[in-house]
């Protein structure tokens, strides 16, 4: 395991208290550092000290976890506790570093980041949450109604496949919906319009059978 510690210089403690845990650190300086110093196997953990000057590493931190790269973890001294209440973060420890509880709190922090990136779905430039039932394209938000979501959210599991209506109807809403067959066609047209004019042929249409996707 790897972790990436967001700090000019970080302190001999914490990088032996890391590697105890059985994690390896890495010092990075800046965001340019987070793409160019990241090992094959990726990141497992980013770690912020609150030693000296913690801006740049927080800043770091946030642009962590608001990608989703890795678990970021705080380690704060007593004194500095106040300033957790403003940063982001996934958990932290106090100094000294309790290696026991480090471990326990790395193993945690590292087992529910995987779940959680199993609970999101991406083909393509499109990424859904399964969590939080958000979509986005690229980096921008898409705004979708419930249905439409589970509309897309069936496609992007089932790609390729061809699915007739009523199966559509009968998997996405359950039952046969009383809007009937049009009310599938109304659903890949907004999610059409949604997707974009280049992406929009990502939803086929298979002329007398029903819609493709990917």
């Amino acid at each position: 395991m790897f972790a990436a510690i967001l700090s000019n210089d970080p302190s001999p403690d914490l990088d032996q208290a890391l590697r105890q845990a059985g994690v390896r650190p890495i010092p990075v300086q800046d965001a340019a550092g987070i793409v160019d110093q990241e090992p094959d196997e990726g990141w497992s953990l980013a770690v912020v000290e609150f030693a000296g000057d913690p801006t740049i590493g927080l800043a770091l931190a946030r642009r962590i976890h608001d990608e989703g790269i890795a678990p970021v973890l705080l380690c704060a001294p007593r004194t500095k506790t106040t300033m957790l209440a403003d940063a982001v973060c996934d958990d932290f420890v106090l100094v000294p570093i309790d290696i026991d509880e480090l471990t326990v709190r790395i193993t945690r922090l590292i087992h529910r980041h995987d779940t959680v990136a199993d609970e999101v779905i991406v083909f393509k430039e499109l990424s859904l949450n399964l969590a939080t039932y958000q979509a986005t394209l690229g980096s921008e938000p898409i705004d979708l109604t419930f249905m439409e979501y589970e509309l897309l959210r069936f496609f992007a599991t089932h790609p390729t496949r061809v699915w007739s209506r009523e199966q559509l109807l009968s998997r996405v809403w359950g039952y046969d919906y009383f809007g009937g067959a049009r009310t599938v066609d109304v659903h890949v047209r907004r999610l059409r319009a949604k997707l974009g004019e280049e992406r929009a042929s990502w939803i086929t249409t298979v002329r007398s059978v029903g819609y493709r996707f990917g």
